[in-house]
């Protein structure tokens, strides 16, 4: 069974066109003139029931507007669209009922107030009976780690706390389809594992689709199956995610500090090599030399003092799938 059935998918906007010069601006007020811009080009996708899907692309590919679409948001201009058996614009009142959004930019809790008056509004506005509410709410006070702000109001906590009650409130109302958009960003190293943990426990208790868009490598690697690339509307890449680190997301950029001053000769396997007075930076390809190998060659160089391991952006990756297609 499918979560998502998008069958030759389109979105065109109808837009303005700004005319330069008094004149020409004073003519466009009586006769404006316009032009249409294809957001979405016949995107043809299938995403599984319980599966856990990265869909990802530079700004402006079209990711945010499918989302919309998949939501009942916007409709689309042509094409089918089926999630969980309903039609996005139809029966979007319904659809709410079995999906879950979070967006790290954008807030569903009420700011003024505590984390859980919140969740007794989403409980109301899903018709989620007392005793089941209390049940669910303790259920995911634990499990996300909310106890200790829990009652605090939202516009007191971090990101890290605002989006760890954002990610448990929606799913209050114990949905089948989850739709995270940009979920981590500007977390903490450790807010970002403990929310990636929580995210792939919710999938494999519930069985609950994720539907993942990030500009975080890391997020893809550790939450994700399967990724769908897209650019200027249409997908150009879809595949597992462990076919798209080995073919993609192949490079680490590793720094290591020394309590003295140090350098070293640039290593055989090191893509880049760059050295600071007490600071080694080394880029490597992991289908050459293993991340451990490598800092195990750098850490017995000297007293070390810290040690990073970069990712590629998701910038880069996408680049370098560019770069591969078009070869």
């Amino acid at each position: 069974m499918y979560s998502v059935t998008a069958k030759n998918l389109t979105k065109t906007y109808r837009t303005r066109v700004k005319q330069p010069g008094l004149r020409a601006a004073f003519r466009a007020l009586v006769r404006p003139e316009y032009r249409e811009v294809q957001a979405v080009r016949g995107i043809d996708l299938q995403v599984e029931q319980g599966q856990r899907l990265a869909f990802i692309g530079p700004n402006g590919a079209g990711k945010s507007t499918t989302i919309k679409m998949m939501t009942g948001i916007l409709s689309p201009t042509s094409g089918a669209l089926s999630v969980l058996g309903l039609s996005p614009m139809e029966n979007r009142r319904e659809l709410s009922r079995h999906i879950g959004t979070v967006f790290g930019q954008k807030s569903q809790l009420w700011f003024h107030l505590p984390a859980a008056d919140s969740f007794k509004l989403l409980g109301a506005i899903y018709d989620i009976d007392s005793p089941t509410l209390e049940k669910r709410t303790a259920r995911l006070r634990d499990q996300f780690g909310l106890g200790d702000f829990f009652n605090t109001p939202v516009r007191r906590l971090s990101l890290g706390q605002r989006i760890r009650c954002e990610v448990a409130a929606s799913l209050i109302h114990e949905p089948e389809l989850l739709f995270l958009d940009e979920p981590t960003i500007g977390l903490d190293v450790v807010v970002k594992r403990e929310l990636r943990e929580r995210i792939l426990e919710m999938n494999r208790e519930k069985g609950v689709t994720v539907f993942l868009t990030s500009h975080d490598a890391g997020d893809i690697e550790n939450i994700c199956q399967r990724a769908v690339v897209i650019d200027g509307g249409g997908i150009v890449l879809d595949e597992s995610v462990e076919g798209l680190r080995t073919k993609h997301m192949t490079v680490k950029k590793l720094t290591v500090r020394y309590a003295g001053e140090y350098c070293a000769a640039t290593p055989a396997w090191a893509r880049r090599f760059s050295c600071a007075p007490g600071c080694v930076v080394c880029e490597i390809d992991t289908r050459r030399i293993g991340a451990e190998e490598a800092l195990g060659h750098l850490l017995s160089l000297g007293s070390v003092t810290d040690i990073s391991v970069e990712d590629p952006t998701m910038e880069q990756i996408i680049a370098s799938i560019f770069e591969k297609e078009r070869a």
